[in-house]
């Protein structure tokens, strides 16, 4: 706190927002976006403002951004936050706008933080003024908004993709900021911003503050928490790792599969949800080429569960590993979803009488089971040529095992007992 002349004390404004750009070359990383001749670039330098939707992680610049818009356009910038408000702000912010307009021709930048956290019906509330043109509407969102922002709104803004800053980008707010630091402290705190400018800011204000000197690599650690690399719960950054985890299993990768399981846990990721993720894999994509990797996986769930952390994510780590190594086919589930998709679109079939079930005597005087082939009484317990679907149906073939692992074996055996099949068929 600073004293005026009177001894009250007066605010100091946070290091994060006393290095807050002053215009759009201050501006640092983003430079798809804002570097010369790139889309935002030209909207400011046209003057002409368009809604937008800004969409990137957190400390990425996205207010920033807004508040330059409003500078570089003369318009007065109103920020509402979704957490805090609602249909009525938004209506007093639209009224103060068309009061704004009429008396001084001032054109107004309603930006909304968070905006994803607002439902449909008040996202819906801005949609008559921003085609009215009353208002300037920019949404900044760490959400996919395909799936946050409604359609409607969606499609009067243009979208654009922050990214996380590099460590470049960091290392340059850093030495603006004029704290004294030595390189193996910068180093660790530029590790523990993970891309977030405001995150940096803020650690190294608490860093300055303490007034030790050295500020080393061994202070930052001792000084600020554990890092937790970001991991929204239920975000895009959820899905995204989950995401990376499969597909580095799918993809045999035993060291990839490896390391996004620990940035999930290292995350926060519930290790009981990563457990029936792993389960999901042994199903999906390993499935009956190495029938052992399902066993594995819900092993390793029951260990955690007997464990706990840290020791049972091991067990996890071990089904990960088995499974990215083991042999794949998503045979299994090709043929589920092709046999799903015809029952779904098919109509009722009835059940062929000599497989149906006869435990009355009424029944088997209708002929139920009548002429069943009982299969331990036949050579090799194969009643070869007898049908088991409806009549009338076509043939199919749903389950085409592939030539890896036990599944090679799996297609011998059909192609075998197709073979018993045609031969049956030329003796009749």
């Amino acid at each position: 706190m600073a004293a005026d002349l009177f001894g009250k004390a007066e605010p100091v404004a946070p290091l994060a927002d006393a290095l807050r750009p002053k215009s759009l070359d201050e501006v640092v990383g983003q430079s798809h976006l804002i570097g010369p001749g790139k889309p935002l670039r030209l909207a400011f330098e046209t003057g002409r403002p368009h809604s937008m939707i800004l969409w990137g992680p957190p400390g990425s610049g996205k207010t920033t951004i807004a508040r330059l818009m409003a500078k570089a356009f003369n318009a007065e910038f109103v920020a509402l936050s979704a957490v805090f408000s609602g249909v009525k702000d938004i209506r007093e912010a639209v009224a103060a706008a068309q009061a704004r307009l009429e008396q001084f021709g001032r054109r107004t930048i309603l930006f909304v933080d968070e905006v994803h956290r607002f439902n449909k019906a008040q996202q819906d509330a801005f949609l008559p003024f921003v085609e009215q043109g009353l208002i300037t509407f920019v949404g900044a969102t760490t959400e996919n908004p395909s799936f946050e922002v409604n359609s409607a709104l969606l499609s009067r803004a243009t979208v654009y993709v922050l990214e996380p800053l590099s460590g470049a980008d960091l290392a340059t707010l850093l030495s603006r900021s004029g704290i004294k630091i030595e390189e193996d402290a910068r180093a660790r705190l530029i590790g523990f911003a993970d891309g977030d400018a405001r995150r940096l800011l803020n650690a190294a204000e608490i860093l300055k503050n303490t007034g030790h000197q050295p500020i080393d690599g061994a202070f930052v650690e001792q000084t600020l928490a554990r890092n937790l690399r970001r991991f929204d719960k239920g975000g895009e950054q959820f899905y995204d790792q989950i995401s990376a985890l499969h597909k580095a299993v799918r993809g045999s990768n035993a060291d990839a599969s490896l390391y996004w399981m620990v940035r999930m846990l290292d995350g926060g990721a519930d290790p009981r949800y990563v457990g029936r993720r792993v389960v999901r894999m042994a199903i999906e994509d390993v499935g009956l080429a190495d029938p052992q990797g399902l066993r594995i996986a819900l092993d390793a769930c029951e260990t955690y569960e007997r464990l706990g952390s840290p020791e049972g994510e091991l067990a996890l780590a071990e089904a990960v590993l088995y499974l990215a190594l083991a042999p794949k086919s998503n045979a299994v589930y090709e043929a589920y979803n092709a046999a799903r998709d015809f029952v779904t679109r098919d109509g009722t079939r009835p059940v062929p009488l000599h497989i149906r079930n006869a435990p009355t005597k009424l029944m088997k005087q209708l002929g139920y089971g009548k002429d069943y082939r009982y299969a331990h009484e036949e050579q090799g317990a194969y009643a070869a040529g007898e049908n088991y679907f409806p009549e009338g149906m076509p043939a199919v073939e749903w389950y085409k095992p592939t030539d890896r692992g036990r599944e090679a074996r799996l297609r011998e055996r059909i192609a075998e007992l197709r073979r018993l099949d045609a031969e049956a068929g030329k003796n009749e």
